[in-house]
């Protein structure tokens, strides 16, 4: 947009339209924001719909291994006992997981950054800052 500058206008009047500029390319950035924001989750929500289809398809591999683990053992100790087998396997291999969550949740950092940021905020409000 090319502004002509004459001896008539005032300041005031060259503020307005700073500020009408200003407010147009505010408007502006936000819907390019949303725009890219939309397409993002487009995508994001695709990706997060196959990876529940693999993991649906990786529990049902596991059923189907325990299974075949369950009558593989059932044929040397008999059924029941090679059930309770599979189930103390997969309880085993339940707790040594949720073991490392918890580990793995205890070292998250949280979000000390931007704590730090915003406790920054109302004292520069003030002019303390």
């Amino acid at each position: 947009m090319a502004m002509e500058t004459t001896s008539n206008e005032t300041i005031g009047e060259l503020l307005a339209d700073v500020s009408r500029d200003f407010s147009t390319l505010i408007r502006q950035e936000v819907e390019l924001a949303k725009a890219e924001v939309k397409q993002s989750a487009t995508q994001a929500g695709k990706g997060a719909g196959m990876f529940a289809g693999a993991g649906i398809g990786g529990h049902f591999v596991l059923l189907f291994l325990s299974i075949a683990y369950w009558w593989g053992v059932g044929n040397k100790t008999g059924y029941a006992w090679s059930a309770l087998i599979v189930a103390a396997t997969w309880a085993i291999i339940a707790a040594a997981l949720a073991v490392l969550g918890k580990k793995e949740f205890a070292t998250v950092p949280g979000l000390t950054r931007t704590t730090e940021s915003v406790s920054k905020i109302p004292p520069a409000l003030k002019g303390d800052a």
